[in-house]
């Protein structure tokens, strides 16, 4: 049985849907809003920078909330390290190492990396973790952590 993320999980529970623990499946995806983008302010592509790195990020043409906002046209971000590509399209973001949550609506964070190059991207999501349709997400930055 796969385990959801608590804000996902109290979402499900509150809109009554049944065995809420189990993932939804082809859950519906909130269409994105014309012209929406989301991007990394800092650090830049390329950057070499220390261990204790500050990310921080953009937004255009759509509102950053809290994931408790379900109002259209807003969502939150989620920073992908690492990830090798986007997660399943239908699903929540999930919550791991990989996939940080920034639920609360922030807009930067300051993360923790290990010596050597890694990358960096943004997904945008709905008050579920759902990316939009079509996805919002930032290009892949590459940075070397000395």
């Amino acid at each position: 049985m796969r385990h959801l993320h608590p804000l996902v999980l109290a979402a499900l529970l509150a809109a009554g849907v049944a065995n809420a623990q189990e993932t939804p499946k082809a859950a519906a995806r909130a269409k994105a809003p014309a012209g929406a983008q989301v991007y990394i302010v800092a650090p830049q592509d390329g950057a070499t920078v220390g261990q204790d790195v500050k990310v921080e990020f953009g937004a255009k043409n759509i509102s950053v909330a809290p994931a408790t906002n379900t109002a259209p046209g807003t969502g939150h971000h989620h920073l992908l390290i690492d990830a090798g590509g986007l997660p399943p399209a239908g699903a929540p973001i999930p919550a791991d190492a990989t996939h940080k949550h920034y639920g609360k609506g922030q807009t930067e964070d300051t993360i923790h990396l290990p010596p050597g190059d890694h990358t960096l991207q943004l997904d945008f999501a709905d008050a579920l973790h759902m990316q939009f349709d079509p996805p919002i997400v930032s290009k892949v930055i590459t940075i070397h952590v000395k």
